[in-house]
């Protein structure tokens, strides 16, 4: 067999994954595996400007895609800046693969030049790390590291690589098969509890399907629509889930939790039967956990991850599988059904609950925020990839921008991380999707990732970012409003840089919008006029504009705070 060095044998597995885009930015120990990148054309390297965008771009890619997204960043800084997009990613359980350089074998644990502790620092937010210490277990680690990235419940693995690893000789062998005695993640469900489940079904009165971003992640909508329309169930979606379930049919409540839909919330909290599909009753989703608790239903809880099963809510029929297996079973057994539950009265119910209005809002002098997602869902006729920052703007977009299929709507759940919108943008416009890519984002939250305009620059990515300025950090501003009797401690975003000329400055397009009559025609031209160029368009939104509905911390999700605008 052919000897390699270690940089050769990592980009040679890299290439047996078929891996096509790999995200990084180069650095002294991982020299070597950049020279063996320069040598090769099968795997493309996307030059970012920051190593925490690398991860967030490899995270938007494996997003957009299904497909594990790979990044590459160099030993010490360059670690310790890809560790928020590595918590990012597996708060969100999303698959990707971190090479990490590392300071030579030699080296370790003596404080030389740019080390750090990499698998100590990543181990908590990780779903599992590697350090290599000898050449010829590269192969087989990397056999390892994407198949924990894919399978089970997904997630980041990091792959630490020492420099003189990548530099020492051996044969390149790579496995055609792996088994792990340690890891073998269930996937087929229990067909006992499986009956049991779709049994309970069959009695429902006030049946709630409560869907999140598993169906996402196992392919599984299309299973969720049959399933759903066969019974005429509500369907309501977490913030990960939007677009496992078409945001315009008839069936879909809209998001529920703490920025939820009336319907939703109140549709849950007052359900019989609640089926809970590759979701994880999040804080942000549930609201007070006893007030949640304590509401008289059955829960049917289907998810690949044992350990989430009865984590924070008890439930009564768990059935661990991957998502999309137990779906199909469920619908094999109801098709053998003649008589499905009358539901009829239920949705009387939710009709009430939907006739007041709860994401109503009033238009005046100002531009309003909505009102820019609402036009920007019209204008992409609801087709566009949509990738979005963190705060008001996020939800804002869950609310009112409907989401028809998966892997359209890139969104920070868990961690909530400010600065991925454009990161994630440029991913997703790699996973060759051939639908717009529009980045949301606030003007706190774009510049954290601002330098990355040079990436798209460079790659010549015609992404479209929306910029809903209100000179504020929004979501904080709106908790100091109403917790905080309005003391706006350091929210007041006075300074602002001219983002019209900034996006100049790095050879994009930019639009200043100040008027509501303004945004169609500004929208249009991004997306007519400059279809194949990036643009900015620095929208001026009404800085008292505020989230609801909204579910106060500690409160239940029947608690919420309406519009004034509501019925």
């Amino acid at each position: 067999m052919t000897m390699m060095n270690g940089a050769e044998i990592l980009i040679r597995c890299l290439q047996e994954e078929k891996v096509e885009y790999v995200f990084g930015y180069p650095g002294g120990a991982v020299l070597n595996i950049y020279d063996e990148l320069f040598k090769q054309d099968k795997v493309k390297h996307i030059l970012v400007r920051h190593e925490q965008a690398a991860v967030h771009a490899a995270d938007g890619f494996a997003r957009a895609s299904g497909r594990a997204g790979v990044a590459i960043v160099t030993s010490g800084p360059g670690a310790t800046n890809a560790v928020t997009g590595i918590a990012t990613a597996h708060m969100d359980s999303i698959p990707l693969v971190v090479i990490s350089g590392q300071v030579a074998t030699s080296h370790i644990g003596q404080d030389a030049f740019q080390e750090c502790d990499t698998v100590g620092i990543t181990r908590h937010c990780v779903k599992h790390n590697f350090l290599i210490k000898n050449v010829r277990d590269i192969a087989i680690t990397l056999k390892k590291a994407f198949y924990i990235a894919r399978t089970g419940r997904p997630g980041p693995v990091v792959v630490d690589i020492p420099k003189d690893v990548t530099s020492d000789r051996y044969r390149f062998e790579y496995p055609a098969e792996l088994q792990m005695r340690s890891y073998m993640p269930i996937t087929k469900g229990h067909s006992g509890q499986i009956r049991k489940a779709v049994n309970l079904l069959l009695k429902a009165k006030r049946p709630v399907i409560y869907a999140g971003g598993g169906v996402v992640s196992s392919n599984a909508s299309d299973h969720l629509v049959a399933l759903a329309r066969r019974l005429n169930f509500p369907v309501t979606n977490t913030l990960m889930g939007l677009g496992s379930y078409p945001g315009t049919d008839s069936l879909f409540l809209g998001m529920l939790g703490m920025h939820g839909t009336l319907q939703a919330n109140m549709a849950s909290q007052h359900s019989d039967v609640l089926l809970a599909i590759g979701a994880r009753f999040d804080d942000r989703v549930i609201g007070n956990i006893e007030n949640f608790s304590g509401m008289q239903r059955k829960i049917i809880h289907v998810d690949i991850d044992p350990s989430s099963i009865s984590k924070r809510v008890r439930v009564d029929i768990p059935v661990v599988g991957d998502v999309a297996d137990v779906l199909d079973a469920m619908n094999r057994l109801l098709d053998a059904e003649q008589d499905m539950p009358d539901v009829g009265e239920w949705w009387k119910m939710i009709k009430e609950w939907r006739a007041k209005q709860s994401l109503k809002y009033s238009m005046g002098k100002r531009i309003m925020p909505q009102f820019v997602i609402e036009k920007l869902w019209e204008i992409t006729k609801g087709k566009a990839v949509i990738a979005s920052d963190v705060g008001q703007h996020q939800m804002w977009t869950a609310q009112y921008y409907k989401f028809d299929k998966p892997r359209h709507w890139l969104s920070s759940g868990g961690l909530g991380t400010m600065g991925v919108g454009l990161p994630y943008a440029l991913g997703a416009t790699f996973a060759g999707l051939g639908k717009p890519v529009v980045c949301v984002t606030g003007d706190g939250s774009i510049q954290m990732c601002i330098q990355e305009l040079a990436t798209a620059k460079q790659y010549g990515l015609p992404i479209k970012i929306i910029l809903l300025n209100n000179h504020f950090l929004g979501m904080v501003r709106q908790w100091q409003e109403l917790f905080y009797e309005g003391r706006y401690s350091q929210t007041n975003m006075n300074f602002q840089p001219d983002f019209v000329r900034l996006a100049e400055a790095y050879g994009h397009v930019g639009i200043r919008v100040e008027h509501p009559k303004d945004i169609e025609p500004a929208l249009r031209k991004a997306f007519e006029d400059h279809k194949n160029d990036l643009v900015l368009l620095d929208i001026h939104t009404c800085p008292d504009a505020n989230v609801f509905p909204m579910v106060a911390a500690g409160k239940g999700l029947s608690e919420l705070m309406l519009d004034k605008n509501s019925l």
